[in-house]
């Protein structure tokens, strides 16, 4: 029986890719692993943070969309994300660093039984700092260049947080892929992809009302790891039995995909963990310039000739 290995990335909407750039890499201290462009649309930047290499369950992705107006938030939305910091005391170090740079944050507190620590980013999208206090993070690997010290960087993705109008029918879903319900309360719940880790959390609250209108600072998908094309494969014939359609499998270069909306019309990927960022470039420089896929590639002069520059000035 195949199961899920936990978070591989998760895509959000940015207004600014510049703004997005300097606030990831410089106040949160992630690397920009993978600095290229949505294949659907390469008008667009696509931009990957993460740890040294972009392993997956660290990746965060942005889409840029210039003209994109303000979230409207609402239901049927994955409406926060979790980030993974080593102990409580790195909660303290970030609640200072934060304030240090004007970001908007509260308190230390406790989200889904772990000392915790919300923020937003300067486009509004809500994050939540969440101390692994020990638990193993294996595929995270430490990212020497960052701002901020070892012992405090992000170790990547959390607990992730979906809000719907019915929880059943996404927990169904989610135990179709074998999560595991930890928790049930009357209008939330937490499931586990691996037993008794954060790191393939995902905490689903029922809430009834508008749906979420997605803006700046939105969260577009999740997507959760296999190991390879099998099991994608396998995913994709039990996605389909259950009555879903799906995008079938799309070649992305970095990983295989496949996308599909469960019954609240939360998007999923399911992508591989492999080739990853390094397929087209070395470790040292990763993130440095633009990479395109190959198919991409001999439209080069003409994407980079619309795509506005992102570095510091």
């Amino acid at each position: 029986m195949y199961t899920i290995s936990g978070h591989h990335h998760i895509s959000m909407l940015s207004k600014n890719a510049k703004q997005n750039n300097h606030f990831y890499r410089h106040i949160l201290g992630l690397r920009r692993v993978k600095l290229t462009v949505n294949q659907d649309d390469p008008s667009m930047y696509h931009l990957f943070y993460g740890d040294t290499t972009g392993s997956p369950g660290t990746e965060l992705s942005f889409f840029e969309m210039p003209f994109i107006g303000r979230t409207h938030r609402g239901t049927n939305a994955i409406t926060q994300i979790g980030l993974l910091v080593p102990t409580e005391e790195s909660l303290v170090y970030w609640q200072n660093r934060l304030k240090s740079f004007h970001v908007k944050h509260g308190e230390i507190t406790t989200y889904a039984n772990r000392p915790a620590l919300h923020f937003e980013d300067e486009e509004g999208l809500r994050i939540v700092l969440l101390a692994a206090n020990g638990e193993r993070i294996d595929h995270w690997q430490t990212w020497d260049e960052s701002p901020v010290p070892t012992e405090h960087q992000i170790l990547g993705m959390g607990t992730v947080e979906m809000t719907v109008k019915r929880l059943n029918k996404l927990a169904d879903t989610l135990q179709m892929f074998n999560y595991k319900e930890i928790s049930r309360t009357a209008n939330e719940a937490i499931f586990q992809s691996v037993d008794g880790q954060v790191f393939g959390e995902i905490v689903v609250k029922e809430l009834d009302g508008p749906s979420e209108k997605p803006g700046r600072g939105s969260i577009h998908h999740l997507a959760i790891r296999v190991s390879n094309d099998e099991e994608l494969a396998y995913w994709d014939e039990r996605v389909k039995e259950r009555g879903f359609q799906t995008s079938g499998i799309v070649d992305r270069y970095y990983f295989k995909s496949l996308y599909f909306r469960e019954s609240n019309g939360i998007l999923f990927e399911i992508a591989t963990d492999g080739p990853g960022f390094t397929i087209d470039g070395d470790i040292a420089t990763l993130g440095e310039k633009l990479d395109l896929p190959p198919f991409l590639e001999q439209r080069r002069a003409e994407i980079e000739a619309h795509l506005q520059p992102i570095e510091e000035d």
